[in-house]
């Protein structure tokens, strides 16, 4: 059972997530008509946004997933970049749209971005769900952002605190006393 205490504020709605995505949906249904869009879900904190954000394109795409790892079971990144699972599709010629819950160091995305150019693609850019750019220590900026959040530990809606919260139908800001004890 989640402890209501463990969440200090609730940052955006239900209803204010489904107005965030509602918008970039329409967004980047302008941007890639006619394109051939492939939108890759970075596993596990985005596959709750991408779901409903790929609901809400109104142009035909397709769906992979990557998962990789930065964080271990740490409220920071490490630094260093793991990847978990690989794309099953080959990029040459996809218009990609890399989907994540969250920008933070941006360290992630900066060597994500990096490795799939290599692949020839025929565009890439970066949606993002939140954006924390007062963490940011890459040279990174999403090419569509939901909603910027302050330089709090968020939770919910995809985003986890140790594979715990992401269920939460809302982002909230975690409580320190839940990470550090």
């Amino acid at each position: 059972m989640i402890d209501n205490k463990d969440i200090k504020e609730v940052l955006l709605s239900e209803e204010e997530i489904k107005a965030v995505v509602k918008r970039l949906g329409e967004q980047i249904t302008k941007d890639y008509e006619g394109k051939n869009l492939l939108l890759v879900s970075i596993l596990k904190g985005s596959v709750v946004f991408m779901a409903d954000l790929m609901r809400e394109i109104k142009t035909h795409c397709k769906i992979d997933f990557m998962a990789v790892s930065s964080y271990g079971s740490g409220t920071r990144t490490s630094g260093s970049v793991k990847i978990l699972k690989d794309l099953n599709i080959d990029l040459e010629g996809y218009d990609i749209l890399l989907v994540e819950d969250i920008l933070d160091s941006g360290v992630t995305l900066s060597n994500l971005k990096a490795m799939l150019m290599l692949r020839k693609p025929a565009s890439l850019k970066i949606c993002t769900f939140l954006d924390k750019p007062e963490r940011r220590k890459a040279d990174i900026v999403a090419d569509y952002t939901g909603v910027q959040v302050p330089d709090e530990f968020v939770v919910g809606y995809g985003l986890d605190y140790d594979e715990k919260y992401r269920n939460l139908p809302f982002v909230g800001v975690l409580s320190p006393s839940v990470y550090s004890e």
